[in-house]
């Protein structure tokens, strides 16, 4: 039997059951994409100070990022951008960046370790759904660091693309700041129109 009740990880030679993590970043957001990230742990990685990546400062989590990414651990990510999110709404885009994620891994995982209260649908891999896993399983933390460090590379990146709304700083996240800007420039293409006050922008605009 799995422990479930204390952090797992596995040996770099995955002699065990594999255990993956699999957390997301993004699913509140006016904009940009959700991403989410797999992780199936290796002991050569250095676990110290690795927790819920939104404890951690950005420095501390771009540490963090680098150690798991330089050791064996295996993890790979699945990014879902905006348009998809509106067509299929948020809850099942993040299941599918999920799913996307732990495809992507090299090894198929003995079981999945999900945080939140949902399992991924559709999956043929046994999973466990923890609540507030991110702060329960090591995997499922790495997880969260990988997700929010990867989608805060994207967002900076956005903001070139996009300039004037801010993203570089709050990252697409509905701040006073983001909220201001989106009201005095209107969406831009990686707004989610299906998302408050994203989608009031539209209905005022129509009245007008």
């Amino acid at each position: 039997m799995i422990d479930f009740n204390k952090g797992i990880r596995r040996p770099g030679t995955f002699t065990g059951p594999l255990i993956c993590g699999v957390d997301e970043a993004g699913r509140g957001p006016l904009a940009g994409p959700v991403v989410a990230a797999a992780v199936i742990l290796s002991d050569d990685l250095d676990v110290t100070g690795i927790g819920d990546s939104k404890t951690l400062t950005s420095n501390r989590r771009e540490s963090i990022r680098k150690r798991i990414e330089e050791s064996s651990t295996q993890w790979a990510l699945g990014v879902i951008g905006a348009e998809t999110v509106d067509e299929i709404n948020i809850l099942q885009a993040t299941f599918l960046a999920m799913h996307k994620a732990v495809r992507k891994l090299k090894s198929k995982p003995d079981i999945v370790l999900v945080d939140g209260r949902f399992t991924i649908p559709d999956f043929n891999i046994r999973q466990k759904a923890i609540i507030r896993g991110d702060k329960k399983e090591l995997s499922i933390a790495a997880a969260s660091i990988l997700a929010k460090t990867h989608r805060d590379m994207l967002m900076i990146k956005l903001e070139n693309k996009f300039p004037g709304y801010g993203f570089s700083k709050h990252k697409g996240y509905p701040t006073k700041e983001h909220i201001s800007k989106l009201e005095k420039l209107g969406p831009c293409p990686i707004h989610r129109k299906s998302f408050r006050p994203v989608c009031n922008f539209f209905s005022n605009k129509s009245l007008n």
